[in-house]
């Protein structure tokens, strides 16, 4: 509890518990579609907005947001009206974000930023403004899987049935991808990108151990993201390590003792059938 009386390490908490939810509930749509690797694209992509915010002298966050919209975007379009494949697609605009921001970053006159900051990011030095930023953006996105549930769980699982079914597929498959980037760009100012992509894969695949039900992989990506999160940012500032790290470290000793705790469960089952038999 005395943690608690610091107020960064508070705000390090509310963020973690306002990413857990955003990561939890974009994530798991994500990884039902197997596309984790899209993810990896507008994290990566988003970086040139990044170097083009320094660059211009905006706000990197929002050159960041825009180019990972765009990005996110561009990567759904190609797929679908092109013949390029969407791994491929979604490569050249990963390794074009990148060197963008790196070339802008390069030529922007004065003191360059740390790139560490938006690899790794820190969440220990949150502010409120963007805790306000992460909570309106979980709002909005309850509010949409909410209203829209049985919709995107068709789409997450059968793109097809769905079409056969009349649904506004192209139209949800865009509103989706968008609210998947801005979920990625406004988090990695906060817990960086390396971060980013542990969020939107480690705690999905720890609930995926448990349940194939979608609404109770949300569930228990949000708790298992809280749960890391929580742990890794108390470890790293007992034990002084780089917090972002720690979390990841956290979240894949948890996914390990899960996937040990299931697979003796599983066989325990077996031999009890076995005898039965």
């Amino acid at each position: 509890m005395e943690l608690l009386s610091y107020s960064f390490f508070y705000n390090a908490l509310l963020a973690a518990l306002l990413a857990s939810i955003s990561c939890g509930i974009a994530g798991t749509y994500i990884v039902a579609r197997r596309k984790v690797f899209i993810a990896g694209g507008i994290t990566h992509a988003s970086f040139g907005g990044i170097g083009m915010g320094y660059f211009l002298g905006v706000s990197p966050v929002l050159g960041g947001s825009v180019f990972g919209l765009l990005s996110a975007l561009g990567i759904e379009f190609i797929a679908k009206k092109t013949e390029i494949r969407e791994d491929s697609a979604i490569g050249i605009i990963w390794s074009l974000g990148m060197a963008l921001g790196i070339i802008f970053i390069f030529l922007t006159p004065g003191y360059a930023p740390n790139l560490m900051t938006y690899l790794f990011g820190n969440i220990l030095t949150v502010s409120s403004a963007d805790i306000l930023y992460m909570a309106v953006l979980c709002l909005l996105l309850i509010l949409f899987f909410l209203i829209f549930y049985r919709i995107i769980l068709f789409i997450a699982f059968d793109e097809e049935y769905a079409r056969s079914h009349k649904l506004p597929v192209q139209t949800f498959n865009y509103l989706l991808i968008t609210l998947v980037a801005l979920v990625i760009v406004l988090n990695i100012r906060i817990v960086g990108i390396i971060l980013v992509i542990s969020f939107f894969t480690i705690p999905q695949s720890t609930a995926n151990l448990f349940t194939r039900n979608f609404k109770w992989i949300i569930f228990y990506s949000i708790i298992f993201g809280m749960l890391g999160s929580f742990l890794g940012l108390y470890i790293s500032f007992k034990a002084n390590l780089p917090s972002g790290a720690t979390i990841i470290c956290v979240f894949v000793l948890i996914y390990t003792v899960a996937w040990i705790y299931r697979t003796i469960q599983k066989r325990r089952l077996i031999h009890r059938q076995l005898r039965i038999s």
